[in-house]
């Protein structure tokens, strides 16, 4: 008979136990519940691979010929709710390996064959690609220029991308940003939020990419269009009693739907601060509250990743959305560029200044977004930029001859913020711009400002009476940045210093983490989409 379920503390052994026999010899289960929560939170307080080592134990010991059986139906459990963990973990791997060798010495074949990881397919966590939910309805041409794009298309498509990233997310990413505070070591999260940021950022450079007003206000408001919604969401934004409007129309809402990120990570680390992992000096009690209270947060966000928007997304609109998406500036640059568009009205000397503002104090939605800096990896960049070029040449050569002709490139600028010149990407001055030329030019801007897509050297020529140094190969050559002639196309200074991303340079071993958190089941692996949001 199955022990009763504790309710508040249980010993390591204990759980394990009662998953156990949460299963009988036919593998039909008694509590998928508890057994669910089991297998998602050990981490917190057990290593995938110990838990392994546990079972490999107990199906050797006096009585195993009764829970083997048992042992097998639950780790077959495991791998068919949690796969990622067993392909992404080669440790647990092997002891499950270990444990079927140790059911075929012991005579229990029928029973190994119930432990099949062998057939877990790769979920490397950098090939996890969102499958869009085919429509019915007719497919339409799209343009891919920003001023013909309809608004609810380009709304759709950049919740399309945010929630591509959003599946991304798994338990060690959660945990990992509740156990730091922060997102050390968490590019996956890191990204997620990098590209709530981005959104903001590439607004005010395509309203700042307007000489004159007309043509900004006309990009308001067409930006304006795209959120029309959000005046009607602005009261669930408030913070007012722990978000609780906002929490009470998330419950009430059915089908697709998206959740501030910025408040489950905060309901998580309020719970692990406000309770213990154990509930004894010697950690030998798991606080079973407390793992309850973070599995229903949880919880909610893999529902989150297994219900997609019904989205018919343009992956040649994505791909140019991603890499318009990807760049970087700081405020202050922003603000000088806004001051270079709309210089101040200077003030008469006898003017009575302005009563200073408090500073405002940010929200937690605020302060969460501005917690983390952007950082790149220059592969997935590079697959980013060659793909947008194949969807800019697939859309915007009108004559089908492999270039991009001035006229041509012109349509392009619309989307691209301070692109340089024809002359520029034009490296060599024959009238046209190939896709080999595309790719350069892009490459060389994503690589002088660390993998960001913005403000690149412009570079004049200039004599000087003075001895002056190189900034690339330090010889003499003052201002800015001076480089020799020769040097210049190597320089990898930046215009503007930028602020450092918190995360480190290499992203953690996969071998280190661990994924308890179910993969999507809408999510499919495409070789031709390694490395996307």
């Amino acid at each position: 008979m199955m022990n009763p379920l504790p309710v508040e503390s249980g010993t390591v052994d204990e759980l394990v136990d009662i998953c156990i026999q949460s299963f009988d010899n036919e593998g039909s289960i008694k509590d998928p519940s508890f057994v669910r929560m089991f297998l998602m939170m050990h981490p917190w307080y057990l290593s995938s691979t110990d838990l392994s080592k546990k079972l490999l134990l107990k199906s050797e010991e006096g009585n195993s010929d009764e829970i083997r059986p048992k042992i097998c139906h639950l780790v077959k459990y495991w791998i068919s709710e949690f796969p990622a963990e067993f392909d992404l973990n080669p440790a647990l791997a092997e002891k499950i390996r270990d444990l079927r060798e140790n059911l075929n010495t012991e005579g229990t074949e029928i029973q190994s064959r119930l432990i099949d990881i062998e057939s877990v397919p790769s979920y490397k966590w950098k090939r996890q690609v969102t499958q869009r939910v085919p429509s019915m309805s007719k497919r339409r041409k799209m343009s891919l220029l920003f001023d013909h794009l309809d608004p609810y298309e380009l709304a759709e498509h950049l919740t399309y991308l945010e929630y591509k990233s959003f599946c991304k997310i798994l338990f060690q990413d959660y945990h990992s940003f509740v156990m730091h505070g922060c997102t050390v070591d968490n590019p996956i999260l890191e990204r997620f939020i990098t590209l709530f940021n981005s959104v903001s950022q590439w607004i005010q450079l395509m309203v700042l990419s307007k000489p004159s007003a007309p043509q900004r206000a006309a990009v308001i408001a067409h930006f304006l269009q795209v959120a029309q919604l959000f005046t009607s969401l602005l009261d669930m934004l408030t913070s007012s009693a722990n978000y609780s409007q906002y929490r009470r129309r998330f419950a009430e809402c059915s089908g697709f739907r998206f959740p501030i990120l910025a408040v489950s990570l905060k309901d998580l680390i309020a719970v692990h601060v406000a309770l213990p992992d154990w509930t004894d000096p010697q950690k030998t009690q798991v606080n079973l509250t407390k793992t309850h209270q973070l599995y229903g947060i949880l919880q909610e966000l893999t529902l989150v990743q297994n219900n997609p928007p019904k989205i018919e997304a343009s992956m040649d609109l994505l791909n140019l959305l991603t890499v318009s998406l990807d760049q970087y500036h700081s405020e202050e640059e922003i603000y000088q560029l806004s001051l270079q568009r709309e210089p101040r009205v200077a003030k008469p000397a006898n003017s009575t200044p302005s009563p200073s503002l408090a500073p405002k104090k940010l929200s937690l939605i605020d302060d969460w977004a501005a917690s983390v800096k952007p950082k790149a990896n220059v592969v997935i960049i590079s697959k980013h930029i060659q793909k947008m070029v194949d969807s800019v040449f697939k859309n915007f050569d009108t004559n089908c001859d492999g270039f991009i002709s001035r006229e041509e490139f012109e349509c392009i600028r619309n989307n691209f913020p301070y692109l340089m010149k024809f002359g520029e990407l034009d490296t060599n001055q024959d009238g046209k711009i190939s896709r080999e030329e595309m790719i350069e030019y892009f490459m060389k801007a994503s690589s002088l400002l660390n993998c960001k897509m913005g403000f690149i050297h412009t570079f004049i020529e200039n004599t000087y009476v003075k001895p002056t140094f190189c900034d690339h190969c330090t010889g003499f050559v003052i201002c800015g940045v001076n480089c020799h002639k020769a040097c210049h196309s190597r320089l990898t200074v930046e215009c503007r210093k930028r602020t450092k991303s918190i995360s480190l340079e290499t992203p953690p071993s996969l071998q280190s983490r661990s994924y308890s958190l179910p993969l999507p089941n809408n999510t499919v692996i495409s070789e031709e989409d390694v490395d996307t949001l």
